[in-house]
């Protein structure tokens, strides 16, 4: 939503900037109406309009400088040691009243607008009061005592007693322009826009060049018939006490008369001055293309957000079924179909992890291309090989040197968190482990962070540490699609407690472990 608001602005501005340096000087007023009407509507559907094919005339390369940069999952050593994958841990708010400040706010500068509109209206309404001097289908005049005031609203003249007859003709046959052209609609048409986008002031903007654009095709209309000099005196000779009603078209207003006489002097534009409203053309194709740009990096973040789903684990010996067979389809279509990216297997003692990644991530060190055939490319961490394997025959090549690590699996005894000492069997400690991080981390995890980044979906971040051979938690890494819950989640990781190491042949070994965190909204 706020991309689509600054947009928006950013439009708007643009149009307006036009308009100021290449047609407010221009006397074709009817067009100058039109383009300040439809620009404003032009600008709050542009940022919803997407074309594929603009996007793919800019390179590739400008729109990934403006992406985030995504760190890889980073592995130690030549292939990765002892890795425990734990169960992913689920961190959502906590629940009560939810109070939405932004909404909170918008919605109070909405009703404030409504009242100022009100109010106005209010002021306006006071001046039907008064007696009408003359009515029929097309139009009513009003005779305000004690006044020089003259104003329109619809097809409502308000004129002041204190006018003299000459003036009042004058006056009415201006007005009679606004009436005719129903300029209040104009107005009121900005009305609205002020209040559902009252926190931009371009719309204010706008809604002021309109109101002197009024002043201008009225005049124009008035001189046709009325002698110049006579309606120069009249603007400048005449007081008047006109109140401050923005949705009324006003005769006398000082910030107006010198720019209604400079206009009323000057000739008429040349009809190939009509060619600078074909500069708009340009500025629609640039909007459309940073637009269509915007979606594009936008749909490419969140392609890579969503690329968890397709990642699974198999145990050594278990059966492709249920709802990893069907991960398993999803993954294999999706790498099938998408050229650009492609599959990592992590082999990590008794089982294999699969996941996708762009062709872009740098593949970690330690992993060699695999060939699946012709439907997709796989790199995987095969100890003990420098050589791209054939598919077909990687799985019998799968062994561990066991000087250098030891499969989680088989490990003697597995790292122990504070609380789960009294524990004697390896699956008992590890799920102590599991519910002991579980609880640390949705305990010490900034949940706020979900409402300051305006997270709309639940956020994934991959986290990975060494419980070394001391019992220390190190070598914090993390994964996620933005900064900000890399930054944290490495901050709470890093806060774990000292832990009894793990021990393989009696010797103190440090094991590598993953932990998925999943911020809820």
């Amino acid at each position: 939503m706020l991309q689509y608001i600054l947009q928006v602005v950013l439009f708007q501005l643009g149009f307006l900037l036009m308009y100021e340096l290449l047609l407010k000087k221009e006397t074709f007023f009817t067009i100058n109406r039109w383009y300040l009407l439809v620009t404003p509507l032009v600008s709050l559907f542009l940022p919803l309009l997407k074309f594929q094919s603009l996007a793919m005339l800019v390179p590739a390369e400008s729109i990934s400088a403006l992406s985030q940069v995504w760190l890889p999952e980073v592995y130690i050593g030549g292939q990765p040691e002892n890795i425990q994958q734990l169960p992913a841990v689920s961190v959502a708010q906590e629940q009560g009243l939810q109070i939405n400040w932004w909404l909170v706010t918008y919605i109070s500068g909405v009703v404030l607008s409504l009242i100022l509109l009100l109010k106005k209206y209010r002021n306006l309404n006071h001046l039907f009061r008064f007696r009408r001097i003359s009515e029929d289908k097309e139009l009513r005049i009003i005779e305000v005592p004690n006044s020089n005031i003259a104003c329109t609203f619809f097809k409502t003249v308000f004129l002041g007693d204190k006018l003299s007859a000459v003036e009042k003709q004058q006056i009415l046959s201006h007005e009679l322009v606004h009436v005719k052209q129903k300029h209040s609609l104009d107005l009121l048409f900005f009305e609205v826009l002020k209040i559902l986008f009252w926190f931009n002031p371009l719309v204010y903007i706008y809604q002021s060049r309109i109101a002197t654009l009024h002043e201008f095709i009225a005049d124009a209309n008035v001189v046709k018939t009325t002698a110049k000099r006579s309606y120069y005196e009249q603007l400048l000779n005449t007081a008047f006490n006109t109140q401050n009603i923005s949705f009324i078209n006003q005769f006398f207003n000082h910030s107006l008369i010198k720019k209604r006489i400079i206009m009323l002097q000057k000739s008429r534009s040349k009809t190939i001055a009509k060619f600078k409203y074909l500069f708009v053309l340009p500025l629609l194709f640039m909007m459309l293309t940073y637009v269509s740009c915007s979606e594009e990096n936008s749909s490419m973040n969140a392609q890579e957000d969503s690329l968890s789903q397709y990642s699974y684990t198999l145990e050594k010996g278990e059966e492709m079924v249920g709802e990893k067979k069907r991960i398993h389809k999803k993954y294999e279509d999706f790498l099938t179909n998408n050229p650009d990216y492609v599959s990592w297997a992590t082999i990590d003692g008794q089982s294999i992890s699969y996941s996708v990644h762009s062709v872009e991530e740098e593949v970690p060190e330690g992993y060699i291309k695999l060939y699946v055939s012709d439907k997709y490319d796989m790199y995987i961490n095969l100890p003990n090989s420098g050589k791209e394997k054939d598919a077909d025959k990687y799985a019998e090549e799968i062994e561990y040197d066991s000087d250098n690590a030891v499969p989680f699996a088989v490990i003697d005894e597995v790292p122990v968190f504070q609380g789960c000492e009294n524990l004697t069997s390896n699956e008992e400690r590890k799920k102590c482990m599991s519910n002991k991080i579980s609880q640390f981390v949705n305990r010490n995890f900034n949940t706020g962070l979900s409402k300051e980044l305006n997270l709309e979906e639940p956020s994934r971040i991959i986290t990975q540490f060494r419980i070394d051979e001391t019992g220390k938690v190190v070598d914090i890494k993390a994964r996620a699609s933005r900064p900000e819950l890399q930054t944290e989640a490495i901050r709470v990781i890093s806060e774990l407690p000292k832990m009894k190491p793990g021990k393989q042949g009696g010797k103190d070994v440090s094991v590598m472990y993953s932990l998925p965190i999943i911020l809820n909204n």
